[in-house]
């Protein structure tokens, strides 16, 4: 489903078939279908307040991740909105995906399991038959991309492109993301020219927002705002974060200009706001009338294998912000890649372009779902690496971390529970995320 299309009809007509499990990728997601369904006359659990309810019988069960668990004595169906997301993926060992748990529970129910996207991952894309809507309705649901080609620009420009510079003096709501926090992520210095590195651990040095020291990345060593080569202590900027770039586009567009990192509290009410992506997750659908992606290229050269689908994400995710078409909302992004597979699904309002581009590259590669992944890590993961059996492929040790792959999930499953635990802690991860 597009983006700004409403799966409403998709789960009224899972809880028509009896005490429906329904999950949602946030807690204030799951509370608003909660609220829809009860208004509808439908008996609702919301959990996890009213775990009890749910235990009873009866009723819909509605929840975020943690609700793939929920008790339902009599499952009839299961749905998983917006299941591509990253959230539904638990980080605490034991690790598990809750679209994957909530599959499962259907497939040993009897019931029906329907996971709602606008960009299903491949995983996704194997496991159950793709019912799509029609290309009218798909295009329908995704609104205009701007694709700001910035190979001939500038470089002095910085990442304000002058089609960027003109939407902001515009006066409509604007949210600009970029994925760097702080105010320097790499500087120079202007003497020497030298990279601000750690002499701890020679990792690259950054400036907080509203620090005067620098930070190592890395290590989280500081220092003051020095060259460590010739002691100069004029360094200059080679690649912004947020506060910066909120600083500048107010003297750019000369408008006030909001930030909003993970750690805001509030959203400002200012026209034009900055922020990593957890901004696209702090506003309400219809807040903007447009998104920019300053520097989008940091996501689809991302080193992680699953970037383009990541990358896919955050577009639809803006896409819901701004509305379909009919709406006149806008997505601009800002790159030297524009012919990317990824901007091209989504320009077409088509996310299978990506999907049948990726899938080849995966096979090549032997990455999932061509394989199956498992990432070991812990005080005791080299002594566990060490009695696997042959049969996997090890990768490592990188940063105190091995890959071990396998043909299949029943290759690495047995051989894993095949293999002695060592005594102490091993962190084992089937199906990592981001690696």
């Amino acid at each position: 489903m597009a983006p700004a299309a409403d799966p409403w009809p998709v789960v009224a007509a899972a809880t028509d078939l009896g005490e429906a499990l329904v999950l949602a990728p946030s807690v204030a997601d799951a509370a608003s279908l909660a609220r829809r369904l009860r208004e509808s006359g439908r008996p609702v659990a919301l959990l996890p307040g009213e775990w009890a309810t749910a235990a009873a019988g009866g009723c819909v069960v509605v929840g975020s991740r943690a609700a793939a668990w929920a008790p339902v004595p009599r499952l009839a169906a299961v749905v998983v909105l917006d299941a591509h997301e990253e959230v539904y993926q638990e980080e605490r060992a034991p690790t598990w995906n809750a679209w994957q748990v909530g599959a499962e529970r259907a497939r040993r129910a009897g019931a029906p399991c329907v996971l709602v996207s606008p960009c299903p991952t491949l995983e996704q894309l194997d496991w159950g038959r793709l019912v799509t809507a029609s290309r009218s309705q798909e295009r329908e649901g995704w609104p205009a991309l701007d694709i700001v080609d910035r190979r001939d620009d500038d470089p002095r420009q910085g990442l304000y492109s002058e089609h960027l510079v003109r939407l902001l003096r515009s006066c409509a709501p604007v949210a600009c993301i970029l994925n760097r926090k702080g105010r320097a992520r790499l500087l120079a210095c202007t003497g020497c020219t030298d990279l601000a590195r750690c002499e701890a651990c020679q990792g690259a040095m950054e400036q907080p927002s509203g620090n005067c020291i620098l930070t190592c990345r890395r290590c989280r060593a500081t220092r003051a705002v020095v060259c460590q080569s010739c002691g100069s202590a004029r360094l200059k900027t080679l690649r912004v974060g947020v506060s910066r770039v909120r600083e500048e586009l107010e003297a750019l567009a000369n408008v006030a200009v909001g930030e909003v990192t993970a750690q805001s509290v509030e959203v400002p009410g200012t026209s034009v706001l900055v922020g990593t992506d957890a901004l696209l997750h702090r506003l309400r659908a219809g807040a903007v009338r447009a998104v920019a992606f300053l520097d989008f290229d940091q996501e689809l050269l991302a080193p992680r294998y699953r970037a383009g689908e990541q990358a896919l994400a955050l577009l639809a995710r803006a896409a819901r912000l701004v509305g379909g078409r009919a709406r006149a909302g806008r997505l601009v992004v800002q790159t030297r890649l524009p012919d990317h597979e990824v901007l091209t699904a989504a320009l077409h309002a088509d996310p299978g372009r990506a999907a049948a581009a990726e899938r080849p590259r995966r096979l090549e590669l032997a990455l999932p779902p061509a394989a199956a992944l498992a990432q070991v890590s812990g005080p005791q993961a080299e002594a566990f690496v060490g009695g696997l059996p042959p049969s996997l492929e090890v990768l490592g040790p990188d940063d105190g971390r091995w890959l071990l792959r396998a043909p299949d999930h029943k290759a690495l499953l047995d051989a894993l529970a095949g293999t002695p635990r060592p005594a102490g802690r091993v962190r084992v991860e089937v199906d990592p995320l981001r690696i």
